[in-house]
């Protein structure tokens, strides 16, 4: 069993060296997706960035095989921490009831000055 790389038609493309993600087994490991759509537009709107973002992530995910819920974590790196709450509120209509573990950091900055990149770790097969 080796290292599959995952792309997704989904997604926007890869901007640098790396890939959309991997898979090894079932475990399912995302790069950081900032908010650019799939034809090169950055998404500024706090809660119209953090839907995008994970929206692009689950793509990848299900390029893997996985699903929703079988999102384990996801990291969020946020420029500002003032933006926090309707992070929150974005994150919690994209999930529902399915509750990720989480990580939520404010940095000094992001590519193109975007509000937020995340990233996901997933299991992909049948979930008990």
């Amino acid at each position: 069993m080796g290292l599959k790389e995952l792309v997704s038609t989904k997604a926007s493309p890869a901007l640098g060296p790396y890939c959309h993600g991997r898979k090894y087994g079932d475990m399912i490991i995302t790069s950081g997706q900032i908010p650019l759509t799939k034809d090169g537009k950055y998404i500024y709107d706090i809660k119209e960035a953090t839907t995008l973002v994970l929206s692009n992530l689950l793509s990848i995910v299900e390029a893997g095989g996985g699903c929703r819920e079988g999102v384990a974590r996801v990291d969020v790196f946020i420029k500002d921490l003032k933006d926090f709450e309707q992070i929150n509120e974005a994150y919690k209509d994209f999930f529902g009831e399915h509750r990720p573990t989480r990580v939520c950091v404010q940095v000094a900055a992001l590519p193109a000055d975007v509000p937020l990149e995340a990233s996901m770790i997933a299991f992909a097969g049948k979930l008990e």
